[in-house]
């Protein structure tokens, strides 16, 4: 396609995408109760082939082209990378000191048991065809379904926080530190499978030194250096001047961290956990949230359901193996947080909590398999199966939250 044949259909694929994102969304918090991100993920993968490309397969193909495809990509990682920058901007560092302990422990449980029931499942998985592609053995079939289930909704879980008056609370902190540990975890083993298939040792020496650095940066130094902006917020308000340069700030985080091979979202939110409190941070918020989760957003969403196809789980061999990966994944993540939690000295009521928040998918989810498949790694049946295991596990993070508060 030319630009300008290019040009004319984003701005109609784009129209489809915010429309289908705010129905869908709606839906879901009026009947579901559910977060309008939630409606969002759900209403990608019905633009994809799963509904409209399986009602309507022209229309689909007419709206999103391979070409626009790049686009939406590329959209998608901004969209994500820059709402966890506002999500690390809401971070409570001082409760994270406090309770640096409690969250290691989480987190650690939560990618330990999730592991040894990947472990356990990996050689069935591997016999049955087409699941993992044929050079993936079942050592890195292990440590790649190991990190598909470990996986926190990261994004999404700061959402559903913020939407149950949960940011800043001993609860909220605790859990998004435990995430962050986690997914930071899961994406060094996802860079050791990619290393073992052929990119070599140093992909997951630059993913886990490189990373290690930034995060240590972001924590010791860069709070200092930024301190002059957050002064000058005070001083003379949120100009044009001061986000042209955080901006850049930011697209240099994110930048560093897909360079190094992490991922972007964690540029963008440890940048804003170095971020000054206050008049920055309020100013920052304010100009750039609407427009990241309204427009930016269900451009994510869309391109991960336009690779997913949910009619191949219509094979009784698929449903079986699409139940013991949700049983696995329910039972280890969020049952060994809760454990964890309880061990670390929490209440019941909030170790219920903390299970419930950590064993949503969604975004880190569908951002990692997307790299499974594009890697040659998994097929479009395990695809599909994981893409349904985070739709799940999402949907009941915040009916499980509730029924935490109220009978924990």
């Amino acid at each position: 396609m030319t630009n300008a044949e290019l040009s004319p259909l984003f701005f109609l694929a784009m129209a489809c995408i915010l429309a289908a994102s705010r129905v869908v969304g709606w839906a879901a918090r009026r009947f579901l109760g559910q977060p309008q991100v939630v409606g969002e993920m759900i209403a990608g993968v019905l633009l994809g082939p799963s509904l409209l490309g399986w009602v309507a397969p022209g229309v689909e193909a007419m709206l999103f082209p391979p070409e626009l495809k790049k686009i939406l990509y590329v959209g998608a990682q901004l969209g994500v990378g820059l709402y966890m920058f506002l999500v690390g901007l809401t971070f409570s560092r001082e409760e994270f000191r406090l309770n640096a302990g409690r969250a290691a422990a989480v987190s650690v449980a939560g990618m330990a048991a999730p592991f040894a029931a990947a472990a356990a499942m990996a050689p069935w998985l591997i016999a049955q065809n087409g699941l993992f592609m044929p050079q993936v053995g079942v050592a890195q079939a292990s440590l790649f379904l190991g990190a598909a289930i470990a996986i926190t909704a990261f994004p999404m879980l700061a959402r559903i926080i913020h939407e149950q008056g949960l940011a800043g609370t001993r609860m909220g902190t605790l859990s998004l530190a435990a995430g962050a540990i986690g997914d930071a975890g899961a994406w060094v083993v996802m860079a050791l499978v990619l290393a073992s298939l052929g990119a070599g040792p140093a992909v997951a020496v630059k993913a886990a030194g490189g990373g290690l650095a930034f995060a240590l940066v972001m924590a010791l130094v860069a709070p200092r250096l930024l301190a002059p902006l957050g002064r000058r917020a005070e001083a003379q308000g949120m100009d044009d001047g001061l986000l042209t340069l955080v901006l850049g700030l930011f697209l240099l985080c994110a930048w560093a961290m897909d360079a190094c091979g992490m991922h972007a979202v964690f540029g963008g939110f440890l940048l804003g956990t170095a971020m000054p409190r206050g008049a920055l941070a309020e100013g920052l918020r304010a100009r750039l949230e609407p427009f990241a989760t309204t427009f930016l957003l269900p451009m994510f969403f869309t391109f991960s359901g336009l690779n997913t196809q949910l009619q191949v789980l219509g094979k009784l061999d698929l449903v079986l193996v699409t139940l013991a990966i949700m049983a696995a994944a329910v039972l280890a993540k969020g049952g060994a947080c809760y454990l964890a939690a309880r061990l670390s000295g929490e209440d019941n009521r909030s170790a219920l909590g903390i299970g419930a928040l950590m064993n949503a998918r969604g975004l880190m989810e569908l951002i990692i398999i997307n790299i499974g498949l594009q890697a040659g790694i998994i097929g479009p049946g395990l695809f599909a199966i994981l893409v349904l295991m985070a739709i799940v596990t999402t949907l009941m993070a915040s009916p499980l939250l509730t029924l935490s508060r109220r009978f924990g």
